[in-house]
């Protein structure tokens, strides 16, 4: 059985974790990037149909493209941070179950009639996951949902010539480290009893 992890853990990944809304002037490598997608692609999905896809951007020319689909209360922290995400789906996923579900490769059938749906919600599943492994490798998120989405299919999928044009925006998330001067303070939570039921 496993152990739970430590507070010092628990303190990192969630009650210490904020939503950024500033970044410091400090560089994160795409090794840890990388390290960051090799613990979110570990997380559970439908059939392992693993739909999300990410869109890393860090580069001037990049941002460039992406600021002007920000909404403008969003747009100087995403230029700001070293790494923002498109949190994507993939429409056409089913495609790669036989590769990732492979002792039944005709699972991709299961999604003929709710593609849209599945690739939804388990990209936005897979997106916590990328949030959760990188607040847990030491970095800070910004996650956004403030953002021209019709414009971003456009620009970074829509007008592809390979698999990404059949890939849709969910929501974006700046990735770097946080200013702490610039968090507001922690809103509320709902208590157990407002937000759950025992039956």
């Amino acid at each position: 059985m496993a152990h739970p992890v430590n507070d010092h853990a628990l303190d990192i990944i969630f009650r210490d974790a904020r939503s950024q809304n500033g970044y410091l002037d400090r560089s994160v490598p795409e090794v840890l990037i990388r390290a960051v997608y090799d613990l979110a692609k570990m997380g559970p999905t439908s059939a392992n149909c693993s739909p999300a896809r990410f869109v890393f951007v860090t580069t001037p020319e990049g941002k460039e493209r992406l600021l002007p689909f920000m909404s403008a209360g969003n747009r100087e922290k995403t230029a700001a941070a070293p790494w923002t995400v498109i949190m994507a789906f993939d429409m056409r996923f089913a495609d790669k179950i036989p590769q990732l579900f492979p002792h039944n490769p005709d699972a991709k059938h299961w999604f003929d009639n709710n593609t849209e749906e599945t690739a939804f919600r388990n990209s936005t599943l897979q997106a916590a996951y990328l949030m959760l492994a990188a607040r847990s490798l030491g970095l800070d998120c910004g996650p956004m949902s403030g953002f021209d989405v019709a414009g971003v299919n456009r620009e970074f999928f829509e007008s592809q010539e390979g698999e990404e044009q059949h890939w849709k925006a969910n929501f974006i998330c700046n990735l770097g480290y946080g200013d702490k001067t610039k968090i507001m303070a922690r809103s509320p939570r709902l208590e157990f009893d407002e937000g759950c039921r025992i039956l």
